[in-house]
């Protein structure tokens, strides 16, 4: 079950005197809410170029039909670019989601804790998160290193997949930030359980789920119900 954080990408700014944690986790939101319109714009390029691929053989096989003179064309190197640039969507948005709680987790057994109980686990699971993270970054880092220095590249432009590579150690540093700004925030609770959570994404009943679900078809509804009034009423 997903979870749903306090901080999200239209937070405000919190005042100066607010603790250094809020202030780290809204400045550090910044750079993973950048990161996760580019995967979004990534996802757009990639379906984009697919309708480029499809009309671009349509059309030419068609008019190679008609007239055979006409080549039939495709663009060369498709399937390369699409796998070159699917790294970039899968991994940019890797911290935004952590950050959002965005991610699946079972939650039958910590949705019935409460208090200090729940915080620990929670801190023992994000710590358990940021041990893997580590090893995930450095067999990434070895991964990148060995394709930059090797030369590696795709199997039909000869793309070189380097640059790829290096986003996934990169984007994991990210999400190891963000991982030990919600431990820091775990830990916080849990010597202190009557402080407000901060930096951490909190658990939605299926109550509140239906809630939030039911306030946003709402709200959906009347704006398109706005959008769709003739101009002058």
């Amino acid at each position: 079950m997903a979870g749903s954080s306090e901080t999200t990408s239209a937070a405000p700014r919190p005042p100066a005197g607010a603790p250094l944690l809020a202030r780290a986790d809204w400045r550090f939101a910044q750079l993973e809410d950048v990161l996760n319109i580019m995967a979004a714009l990534a996802i757009f390029g990639v379906m984009a170029f697919g309708i480029a691929q499809i009309v671009s053989r349509s059309l030419f096989s068609g008019l190679h039909a008609l007239i055979p003179a006409i080549p039939r064309f495709a663009i060369h190197g498709y399937i390369d670019y699409v796998q070159f640039i699917a790294v970039f969507y899968g991994m940019l948005g890797l911290a935004y989601c952590q950050r959002q709680g965005g991610h699946i987790r079972m939650e039958i057994v910590l949705a019935s804790m409460r208090g200090r109980l729940a915080w620990f686990f929670e801190s023992l699971a994000t710590a358990i998160a940021i041990v893997v993270t580590v090893l995930l970054i450095i067999g990434t880092w070895d991964n990148f290193y060995n394709a930059w220095s090797k030369g590696d590249s795709s199997m039909d432009i000869k793309l070189p997949l380097w640059p790829a590579k290096l986003v996934v150690p990169l984007m994991l540093s990210v999400l190891l930030a963000r991982l030990m700004l919600q431990f820091w925030g775990y830990v916080r609770l849990l010597a202190n359980p009557t402080l407000l959570p901060l930096a951490v994404p909190l658990a939605e009943t299926v109550e509140q789920a239906a809630r939030r679900e039911i306030e946003d078809a709402l709200r959906l509804t009347q704006a398109g119900r706005v959008a769709a009034r003739p101009p002058g009423n």
